[in-house]
């Protein structure tokens, strides 16, 4: 059975991605685990798994060829959260980076399908992002 884009976006990407930008916020941006469990919605206890690795990984990033624009992207968004932007905001802008680099097809491929991906309906939150040039690797 194939799976639809959002969920592979769910279960493979964004944890990884907001792990990664609890460690950012943390050590970058030197907010506390409490300020970052806040904006995302879980316990300090969530956070402190992310930032020590015991939640969010996924070496499919790790092993992408899309892992060094994925980390700029990480980088970038948390820089802007910092800035003021809404976390749900920079999340969306993710995914769009997610589904527009090619970074879903290679991790659906790596996950064994020959197939292209599904393509999606239209974000309904896509009206929330700003839009962005996503380079293409």
């Amino acid at each position: 059975m194939m799976k639809l884009p959002c969920e592979i976006i769910v279960s493979q990407l964004l944890p990884t991605a907001r792990g990664a930008l609890a460690k950012e916020l943390v050590k970058v941006h030197g907010y506390t685990q409490i300020e970052v469990a806040g904006k995302f919605g879980v316990t300090s206890a969530a956070v402190s798994q992310y930032i020590n690795g015991l939640r969010g990984g996924n070496p499919l990033i790790d092993g992408s060829s899309y892992r060094e624009q994925f980390y700029r992207e990480i980088s970038d968004s948390a820089d802007r959260i910092s800035a003021g932007e809404d976390i749900t905001v920079e999340l969306c802008c993710l995914c769009v980076f997610f589904k527009e680099s090619g970074m879903l097809q290679e991790i659906y491929s790596k996950k064994g399908s020959e197939k292209p991906i599904s393509q999606c309906m239209e974000c309904p939150r896509k009206n929330m992002v700003p839009p962005r040039s996503i380079p293409r690797a």
